[in-house]
């Protein structure tokens, strides 16, 4: 079958639609989610039951940069930086140096057992060695594990952010593919400027996207969403025409964000969890469409090797070496080395080759992709008996509940308490948005004349409004006296 304009629609959405039914009860056997949209997409491929023609990588990569963009972005977005800021060194560490490490050991690898240039090697070795967002994400999120001290938020930011780092080494060594006449230092410059600018360019789009989205005044709450992904895009390609690193920028940019106040923020949040997944279903299925079987197959025992090589020495020796300067016990040293899952991201970069054209661009794709396979069904269906075995998993009863997880979930706090603003509090004429409320702390209603308002970051605050705040206990709503009445003032709330 030929995909045309009139069929596209209604292919794509059978196919969704039965990603999403498999998918559905694909955890009862222990099988990863995004493995099935995999199957599904090989499976209506030219050489699977579907018979549909497609073979453009260019097309595949577009729709991989545009479904990172949103996977990277809703990832940072519901960060807490709370949780994150205690292991930001470690995970930083993790992004960098740890994917640096597993690049050049699995290059050397594969450069001793094929008959790849060394170039070539480590060109293999750039395009895998980053762990998957989507892949860490969807796999920790969708069972629920409940990890001890700080290794969840290590694992998520780790995968967050280290995308971008494999992505400059993938640039690199395709750079030395190509040009011959050039050499490891001459690139140094690229690096550089990639690394730098990405940084900086995120930190920037952040501070104006909070200004952009919270000073201006929409009719309609369901606009904000979309606001949202315009500066998403905005920052990713301003970055990238400038020769910064988007994926870089997209990451910082949406942490920045996801611990500001913003107008309507819950609506932002609940649609970027659902876009995360719907891009999340489309590449899978978009790369398993472009995979021909035939290919993969005379592959398998040289990606098996490469694939094993990976998990059992390159993964750990790069995490144990990252981390030698940090205290840390040894079976969450052994976890975060288990749950390097590799996923549709290095099938994504893997695209990169063909388009350059270089001899070998086929045969690195066809083993990228049977790596992550056999990285995701390997290590992502043993997540959870890792967790056990290495006695890092928390009881579910204890599992911690996140801002975030309130946020989105609409849990309720504790107690309940009343403040009146009085005419000279601080917070009368004024938007919520503007307050710096803590974050520990919801106004769940405000009664107002008589009449009950539900509140949004846009609500202005006027004079004898009774505000319905929910909290866990009396420093929150201290913190919140404090915040709606004038600094000065000595007046105190009336419950």
């Amino acid at each position: 079958m030929h995909l045309t304009i009139e069929n596209i629609l209604l292919v794509g959405s059978i196919l969704l639609f039965i990603s999403i039914i498999i998918g559905k009860t694909s955890y009862k056997f222990g099988v990863p989610t995004l493995l099935l949209f995999l199957t599904i997409g090989m499976l209506a491929g030219s050489e699977g039951i579907g018979s549909i023609r497609f073979d453009n990588p260019k097309i595949a990569q577009f729709i991989g940069i545009v479904s990172l963009n949103f996977i990277l972005f809703s990832g940072g977005f519901d960060t807490n930086w709370t949780s994150v800021k205690p292991i930001l060194r470690q995970g930083l560490v993790l992004s960098t140096f740890g994917v640096l490490f597993t690049a050049i050991f699995l290059g050397v690898f594969v450069y001793l057992v094929t008959d790849f240039t060394i170039y070539e090697s480590m060109l293999l070795g750039s395009i895998v060695s980053s762990t998957d967002a989507a892949a860490v994400f969807s796999i920790l999120r969708s069972k629920s594990i409940a990890l001890k001290s700080n290794l969840r938020p290590t694992l998520e930011l780790e995968s967050g952010s280290n995308d971008p780092m494999a992505y400059v080494l993938t640039i690199v060594f395709l750079t030395l593919v190509v040009n011959q006449d050039q050499n490891l230092i001459s690139v140094i410059p690229l690096f550089l400027r990639q690394m730098g600018l990405g940084g900086v360019a995120g930190i920037l789009f952040g501070k104006v996207s909070k200004i952009i989205i919270n000073k201006i005044k929409l009719d309609f709450e369901g606009l904000y969403p979309i606001l949202v992904i315009a500066l998403m895009f905005i920052t990713f390609s301003a970055t990238d025409s400038l020769g910064g690193n988007g994926f870089l920028a997209i990451y910082i940019c949406a942490i920045y964000l996801g611990n500001q106040e913003l107008i309507h923020k819950k609506t932002i949040l609940k649609m970027y969890d659902g876009l995360a997944w719907l891009m999340q279903i489309i590449l899978f299925l978009t790369l398993g469409l472009l995979v021909f079987p035939s290919q993969v197959f005379p592959l398998m025992g040289i990606g098996l090797l490469i694939s094993l090589f990976l998990i059992i020495f390159a993964r750990p020796a790069s995490v144990f070496l990252s981390l030698i300067f940090f205290k840390m016990r040894l079976n969450r040293r052994f976890y975060i080395s288990w749950v390097g899952l590799r996923g549709a991201v290095p099938i994504v970069f893997a695209t990169y080759p063909l388009l350059a054209g270089i001899d070998k661009a086929n045969m690195i794709f066809n083993i990228v992709f049977f790596i992550s396979v056999t990285s995701v069904l390997i290590q992502g269906t043993t997540v959870g008996v890792f967790a056990r075995w290495l006695k890092v998993a928390l009881p579910v009863k204890v599992k911690p509940i996140t801002d975030i997880d309130k946020l989105i979930l609409d849990l309720p706090k504790t107690h309940l308490q009343e403040f009146e603003a009085l005419p000279d509090f601080y917070a009368v004429n004024k938007r919520i948005v503007d307050l710096k409320f803590p974050k520990s702390a919801f106004i769940v209603m405000i009664k107002r004349n008589g009449n009950y308002i539900r509140p949004g970051g846009s609500t202005q605050i006027e004079a004898k409004d009774i505000l319905m705040v929910l909290a866990d206990n009396q420093d929150d709503f201290n913190k919140v006296n404090t915040c709606l009445q004038n600094p000065g003032s000595n007046q105190k709330n009336k419950i």
